[in-house]
């Protein structure tokens, strides 16, 4: 899910225009026929920082190990049942990280 994520360039450059303070953000959407929204991001939290963090050394490592030690601790906050080590289905990973972090918004 997470090698997924790191090879979405929209979704890494949103969350690095989200991490800059008092970001704005373009939204355009030809298929909808609508105009561009402006959209004022807050700062992000803990969980979206972890993400971008993460995300940024997937792209740029050169040790070609990558751990998600601080994503993976902001997940369990949000989601308790991601503690322990348990194994989990890719989805749910996929489902909670995402809530996660649209409930920072």
């Amino acid at each position: 899910v997470l090698q997924n994520l790191s090879q979405t360039p929209v979704l890494r450059e949103l969350l690095k225009e989200a991490k800059m303070p008092d970001a704005k953000v373009k939204i355009e959407s030809p298929e909808l026929s609508m105009e561009p929204q402006l959209v004022k991001l807050d700062q992000p939290g803990p969980l979206t920082l972890a993400m971008y963090q993460f995300l940024t050394e997937m792209q740029e490592t050169k040790k070609g190990v990558v751990t998600p030690k601080e994503l993976f601790a902001q997940v369990c906050k949000k989601a308790i049942r991601f503690k322990g080590y348990q194994q989990q289905d890719s989805h749910e990973l996929l489902r909670y990280l995402l809530d996660g972090m649209r409930t920072e918004e």
